[in-house]
């Protein structure tokens, strides 16, 4: 097979051995510092099944997580994987013969495994759930909880401040509990494992208590489940990245399952039947976290270590930039870019006029648009021309569609599509309702995407040469029918020009008042010719 490596970028894969699935997640790093998700790949192999009673890895077990770790390895190798970087969990950290493991692993996968304590496993999963929500200013409380362990940890967008790690997780308190699991479970069964998750957990409430907590975050399979459950119940449809799980809907969906054999759990929407036996345990565990800390909302992260174990990656090996300084928002949206091989210099001189312009356009009574919105602008702007990336004619519309399918991390539904939809008006039509991109937006964001587009419009158009010959531009109302716009040019902008006379009509419809131009050329700095 043909490498798919050049000498300027590097393909690695991240494997999470965890005690109840083995995932991969498989990455180009490119030379610009973005990267592209090659794979994703997750199997249930039970690694921590009959442990707890034997502090022991069970053969049967082993010989699964050996398989899947060998075919996970070469699937990697055959893309061309110079590094796997692999980590086990709580399953094989307890086990007495984990050396065994360890050393069965590197022989038949050919991949030398590293056994995670507690604490670095909290703070890998922190890692790969920060590093995909926007948190601001707030503090959250994140949650994962596993086959053998629950991770906790309390931190903001930049940092975390405590990390934990108890010996609870859904497949072992299934097998102190639930040995007869195939049946429905009691109330008093439910009731008992909780008790015994609340006295475990005393001293980790305590600590967890002396920190704000804005927000919660919930992560891995267990929680995924739960959440889609509670969304196809209570929506009638899967559960969508911006929704949330409620604690009124958790103990609504814990009753529903309990009274269900395991069969008919298996049968239950957006459960995996794999996970049918262990989910009334892994439910137990969130539900005492939610009670006990009053948290009556949680949000759902499909992220965890081994997207961690990417960043953790990327910080040591000199791609710093990828992942420092700026938010996850504008993080993903500059990968995406890049990712497209966008004209960056190009794309960042379209923002800095864009942004001008929605100021400017503000003070003038244009619109009365916020933070929110210009923020959604800047975005917009940076990626408006990625489209070009697949085809040169029509690429507003190939735009549009990347940016809607990119999962941009950060985002609700609502603002990729007024980015994407901003993106799409940014030349040719104007919106309109019987476009289906722009009829499927509310009121309110057909609202915003009028306004954004349009100055997004005369943005692009003060960079239609390439050259950077505008250094700002500005808007400014004469009266109320009347607006200027005003160029500062250190260089002449005939092209510019040209272009804004194609937009004078459009302006007029958008914010019923005419435009006219008028051009400042700038002085030369001192000593240039």
């Amino acid at each position: 097979m043909k490498s798919l490596t050049t000498p300027e970028t590097r393909v690695v894969a991240f494997m999470d051995i965890g005690t109840n699935s083995i995932r991969l997640l498989l990455v180009r790093i490119n030379p610009n510092n973005s990267y592209t998700v090659l794979t994703q790949l997750k199997q249930m192999v039970r690694l921590g099944e009959g442990e707890c009673a034997h502090q022991h890895l069970q053969p049967a077990a082993v010989d699964r997580a050996v398989l899947v770790a060998r075919q996970f390895a070469g699937l990697a190798r055959s893309h061309g994987a110079e590094d796997i970087i692999a980590v086990a969990t709580a399953a094989t950290r307890e086990a007495e013969n984990q050396s065994a493991f360890i050393r069965r692993l590197r022989q038949e996968a050919q991949i030398d495994v590293g056994v995670a304590s507690g604490v670095e496993e909290a703070r890998l999963i922190y890692l790969g759930v920060s590093s995909g929500v926007h948190l601001g200013d707030k503090q959250a409380c994140f949650i994962d909880i596993g086959g053998g362990s629950t991770e906790v940890i309390i931190g903001t967008q930049q940092r975390h401040c405590y990390l934990g790690s108890l010996k609870l997780g859904a497949i072992r308190l299934t097998t102190d509990f639930l040995p007869d699991a195939w049946r429905p479970i009691p109330p008093q069964k439910y009731e008992a494992m909780q008790q015994y998750v609340r006295h475990h957990v005393v001293r980790t409430l305590r600590e967890l208590r002396g920190h704000r907590i804005d927000l919660a975050i919930g992560s891995s399979g267990t929680i995924e489940n739960l959440a889609d459950i509670a969304a196809r119940r209570f929506y009638q449809r899967p559960f969508r990245r911006e929704d949330v799980l409620s604690y009124a809907h958790l103990k609504q969906v814990v009753w529903s399952l309990g009274s269900l054999s395991l069969e008919e759990r298996r049968k239950v929407p957006g459960l995996n039947p794999e996970r049918a036996d262990i989910i009334m345990a892994g439910a137990a565990i969130l539900d005492a976290f939610m009670q006990e800390l009053a948290l009556a909302h949680l949000r759902v992260s499909e992220r965890g270590l081994r997207e961690g174990l990417l960043i953790d990656y990327l910080w040591r090996n000199g791609h710093a930039s990828l992942v420092e300084e700026l938010s996850v928002r504008a993080r993903s949206v500059l990968h995406l870019g890049r990712i497209c091989h966008f004209d960056e210099t190009h794309a960042r001189t379209i923002v800095r006029l864009a942004l001008a312009l929605f100021d400017s356009a503000g003070v003038a009574g244009l619109h009365r648009l916020g933070a929110w919105e210009r923020e959604l602008l800047e975005y917009a702007a940076l990626l408006h021309h990625i489209g070009g990336f697949l085809a040169s004619n029509n690429y507003q519309a190939h735009t549009y569609y990347l940016i809607r399918h990119a999962e941009l991390l950060g985002f609700n539904q609502t603002e990729i599509a007024i980015i994407a939809t901003t993106a799409l008006y940014h030349r040719k039509a104007l919106p309109r309702k019987k476009h289906p991109e722009f009829a499927a937006l509310d009121t309110r964001a057909r609202q915003v995407v009028r306004v954004l587009s349009m100055l997004l419009r005369l943005a692009e158009s003060l960079d239609r040469s390439y050259t950077g010959c505008v250094r700002h531009a500005h808007l400014d109302a004469v009266n109320a029918r009347h607006v200027v716009l005003y160029i500062d040019a250190e260089h002449d902008c005939q092209v510019e020009v040209w272009a804004m006379q194609k937009h004078l009509e459009a302006f007029e419809k958008i914010f019923g008042r005419t435009l006219e131009v008028k051009v400042q050329q700038l002085m030369p700095a001192s000593g240039a010719p």
